[in-house]
């Protein structure tokens, strides 16, 4: 039998604080029924291992989730030496266990190889596709798949503590870093073997944990609260320049044609009515012209509302 749920039409950004043990999607999905969100998406996937921020993205913010994607990230990172698994995460079958002799020195000789730009190797259980399947699909079926190094950055890391077989790190990072690989990669150079033991992503972009709501502490809060905890679209977008539109252009420019704006020429622009309102994002060239390129949908801009609610068959 199927019910019905009552979906609106919500535009905002939940940093929610995700759990240990849920998927992404898991946790997406548990957000967007806590809003009854008719539309949503995140920003940049985690492991059911780790836990931390991950952006959620209701109804028209799901156009700009790009600048999210494509951020630095930074996580705290657990490591346990000694021990290589098949996952090089605690999750996987253990491989090898060899005995750890690692002094503070050759600690510190060997993180040298992970600051700045480096080529890293994707681990063979990820979600990167060959041939159109995730690479995990080949490597459960015991198939070796050749995997690129990838060139990717370390922008900051920092050791946190050394203690035995253990040790923790705070790493900032691009786009498409595997902190699975520093731990697997690490133990290779001290001689032991490692893995990740645990994993938290603590900022995303300009976002961090303290603007971050765990799905327990929502559910405890009534709807207006909740509503409350959603940033407006245009958080996403502050890194940008913003233009101002008349109501003669903004009109233009939801429409999709180009209007006339004074200034230098920039890749993209954050874009505004008379009323304060997110129109959307646009490109103005070097002759003046200001192109829509994302536009938002409703009135209401960069402000979470209800909208128009809608009925959608759910299987319970």
């Amino acid at each position: 039998m199927q019910t019905r749920r009552t979906w609106r039409s919500l535009n905002g950004v939940l940093m929610l604080d995700k759990a240990l043990g849920a998927s992404s999607n898991a946790a997406l999905q548990q957000a967007r029924r806590l809003y009854q969100a008719a539309k949503a998406g995140h920003a940049g996937t985690l492991d059911p291992l780790a836990t931390g921020l991950l952006p959620v993205l209701f109804g028209e913010a799901t156009k700009f989730s790009s600048d999210l994607l494509d951020a630095d990230k930074t996580y705290a990172a657990e490591i346990r030496l000694g021990v290589s698994t098949a996952t090089a995460d605690v999750e996987g079958e253990v491989l090898a266990v060899r005995a750890v002799s690692v002094t503070a020195e050759q600690l510190d000789a060997a993180l040298l190889n992970f600051r700045g730009e480096i080529l890293q190797t994707p681990p063979l259980y990820s979600a990167l596709k060959h041939a159109g399947k995730p690479l995990y699909a080949y490597a459960r079926a015991g198939i070796a798949i050749e995997r690129k190094p990838r060139r990717v950055t370390i922008h900051a890391l920092a050791l946190q503590w050394f203690r035995g077989d253990r040790l923790a790190l705070s790493v900032t990072c691009s786009k498409g870093t595997y902190i699975r690989s520093i731990a697997h990669d690490l133990g290779e150079i001290l001689g032991c073997g490692a893995h990740l033991a645990a994993l938290r992503r603590t900022a995303a972009g300009r976002f961090g944990l303290d603007s971050a709501h765990t799905l327990e502490s929502l559910e405890a809060l009534r709807a207006a609260e909740r509503d409350a905890c959603l940033l407006p679209v245009d958080a996403l977008l502050q890194d940008l320049p913003e233009a101002r539109l008349e109501p003669a252009q903004q009109a233009r420019f939801l429409q999709g044609q180009v209007v006339p704006w004074p200034g230098s020429p920039q890749p993209r622009l954050r874009v505004y009515g008379s009323d304060g309102a997110l129109l959307g994002v646009g490109v103005l060239g070097a002759d003046g012209a200001l192109s829509p390129k994302r536009v938002i949908a409703n009135d209401q801009g960069g402000a979470p509302q209800p909208g128009r609610a809608q009925k959608i068959a759910e299987n319970p």
